[in-house]
């Protein structure tokens, strides 16, 4: 018992994270009178914040190599008013446009990338710049709107997984295996994790509370993927292209090189560099990613929009910085996690829906998100401060 209460002490941060999104969602359950956890919400919810997630995904990196990223509001609005350009004016089939998108992204994050990497422009001011070209080349190229785009693309954010095992009841079969098949990966992966910690005899959780842990997982998923599969469409297309971000990112950070060297570089640069870490490299790479995933972000918000807007992406990257910071990311830079983040990105989208649905003004939405920002860092920062006292 002794141990699971000091390792349960050590991690209080992200433990804090998690019970901090439940009770945010049950304070707006009561608060809402129900609505909040409707089925057809709960598949809004996730529809409307994926940009968010999307984004945070990227800035993660981003900031635990010690950086920033201002540009990728702008950069969502670029990259999108083009893709739709491509559709409606160039006549192109909407796959090839998704894929050019992409190629778009990763040359605008080499373009930001090279300033950083190798001319030694801090990522702040170069970002900056950024946000600045790209929303004046949004406006320039896409004036207002452009609309008219091809169903198929539209799917991407708006569409579900089609139902071919029909329903059970209400139920659909579809959303229920998909939800068993992440419940049991996420059970397979811890558990490899851990044997993989014995292994190389390093410190393991204690079994209590990696069992503890697993069980409140699997009947988190549990509880979402049965409110997914009475939706009026059952699983959105957009969650299945973020858990397989999360899922891939997840083993860059935590399973390659390259992910070793992000963390070593925000660590300490320093001494990153005499063990033999090419900073600048990790530098081009991390900004490169925020690019494609900027794209990424931008399809996503084209397709739920179903048009190319001038003004899409305004505030974006303060909402992906928002996620970060709350979902435990360091300001300092060398500690973060995408698992923390996507936490983070829920909080504000439960925020986001749960102050819409009681019609809470707009101008008090933001000064109530901000309000969780500050207090979320200030938690981090007095945590941290409280533990080397100790």
């Amino acid at each position: 018992m002794n141990a699971v209460r000091e390792y349960v002490g050590r991690n209080m941060r992200q433990y804090g994270i998690v019970a901090a999104l439940l009770v945010i969602v049950l304070l707006f359950q009561v608060l809402t009178g129900g609505k909040l956890l409707f089925p057809n919400n709960i598949a809004s919810l996730i529809q409307q914040n994926a940009y968010v997630m999307i984004l945070a995904i990227g800035m993660v990196m981003v900031i635990v190599a010690g950086h920033i990223d201002l540009s990728v509001g702008s950069v969502v609005a670029f990259v999108g008013g083009l893709c739709a350009i491509m559709m409606t004016q160039w006549g192109l089939p909407w796959f090839v446009a998704v894929v050019l998108s992409l190629v778009v992204g990763a040359l605008v994050g080499c373009w930001q990338g090279f300033w950083i990497a190798y001319v030694g422009i801090p990522a702040f001011i170069v970002t900056l710049a950024g946000m600045l070209i790209f929303r004046g080349l949004a406006i320039v190229l896409v004036g207002t709107t452009v609309a008219g785009l091809p169903g198929g693309f539209n799917k991407i954010s708006n569409g579900s997984v089609p139902n071919w095992l029909g329903f059970v009841g209400d139920v659909d079969v579809v959303t229920v295996c998909i939800g068993a098949i992440a419940a049991i990966a996420f059970v397979w992966s811890q558990w490899r994790s851990r044997r993989s910690l014995a292994k190389h005899e390093l410190t393991v959780e204690p079994m209590a509370a990696f069992v503890a842990k697993n069980v409140v997982a699997v009947a988190l998923i549990g509880i979402v993927t049965y409110w997914l599969s009475l939706s009026a469409g059952g699983t959105p297309i957009v969650l299945l292209i973020v858990g397989v971000l999360v899922i891939g990112y997840s083993f860059v950070l935590n399973r390659t090189v390259f992910g070793r060297h992000v963390y070593a570089v925000g660590g300490n640069r320093h001494a990153a560099v005499l063990s033999g870490v090419n900073s600048r490299r990790v530098d081009f790479g991390i900004f490169v990613n925020m690019g494609v995933l900027a794209a990424v972000a931008a399809i996503v918000t084209t397709s739920r929009a179903g048009a190319g807007v001038a003004a899409a992406g305004m505030n974006y990257e303060l909402d992906a910085i928002a996620a970060c910071f709350i979902g435990g990311t360091a300001v300092t830079g060398g500690v973060g996690r995408i698992s923390g983040a996507m936490i983070g990105a829920l909080i504000m989208g439960v925020l986001n829906m749960g102050l819409s649905i009681m019609a809470v003004d707009a101008a008090w939405q933001q000064a109530i998100k901000g309000l969780v920002l500050l207090l979320a860092v200030a938690f981090d920062i007095l945590s941290k401060r409280r533990s080397r006292l100790a």
